[in-house]
């Protein structure tokens, strides 16, 4: 199904759901560089336009990926959850944006009626304090030692993307990080992290901390995240 679009005797045409959403998206250089951003801002701007009047359940009548050819799509509309879909069914991308800052209930109730395509169509329609507004009624709280996804957590995720994982240069960075308060993540970049290597990767960041702690007597809890196999290789000692 193909969209168009008419803006000073200009006609604008979208090949289908998937051009529509790619043109729609915020500006990146990955999307440029892949030839699938729009190509001025007045497209960008038409591109939101048309999407915003797009029924929800087109979504699943017309996948962006055929399920067929992924496996991955097959078990997203497979396991969509009609009953959880029906309250927004009659919904456009628009009205359902519309809904999401008008409403303040708990959206747990939609997750299993929602796709993924559903939710990247109407985060497009939004801006940052939209998508902050929604998503504090969409808790998620982690369990894995520590209290993110509670009220009153301010969760940053810092990643120094220094090419040799230099340990100077990642102290910096923490720097700039304590200026928030907020739980610190170290993720090694450019290679496999073995354990001995985040070792060393938090032994003068650690320090810094520790005494930054001191000094503010505010407290910050860490939230280390590093690659699975090392990670899993520490939980078991």
């Amino acid at each position: 199904m193909s969209y168009t679009a008419t803006f000073r005797n200009h006609r604008w045409n979208f090949a289908d759901l998937r051009v529509l959403m790619a043109k729609a998206s915020p500006r990146r250089s990955a999307d440029e560089l892949a030839g699938l951003a729009a190509s001025s801002e007045v497209e960008r701007a038409l591109a939101q336009h048309v999407l915003a009047d797009v029924p929800l359940r087109q979504f699943i009548e017309e996948p962006l990926i055929p399920p067929e050819q992924d496996e991955v799509s097959h078990l997203i509309l497979e396991r969509h959850d009609a009953v959880a879909f029906q309250p927004i069914r009659a919904m456009t991308v628009g009205e359902f944006r519309d809904w999401l800052l008008a409403d303040n209930s708990d959206l747990a109730h939609l997750a299993q009626g929602l796709t993924p395509e559903m939710a990247a169509a109407v985060c497009k329609l939004m801006r940052n304090q939209d998508l902050i507004a929604v998503a504090r009624r969409c808790r998620v709280i982690s369990r894995f030692r520590n209290t993110l996804g509670l009220e009153g957590r301010l969760s940053t995720r810092l990643q120094p993307n220094h090419p040799k994982d230099d340990v100077r240069g990642i102290a910096a960075a923490l720097s700039e990080q304590r200026l928030t308060l907020s739980p610190i993540c170290l993720v090694p970049n450019g290679r496999v992290a073995l354990a001995d290597e985040i070792g060393a990767l938090l032994g003068a960041p650690g320090r810094h901390h520790r005494r930054r702690k001191t000094r503010t007597e505010r407290g910050r809890q860490p939230g280390p995240l590093f690659h699975p196999r090392p990670t899993t290789r520490q939980m078991r000692c």
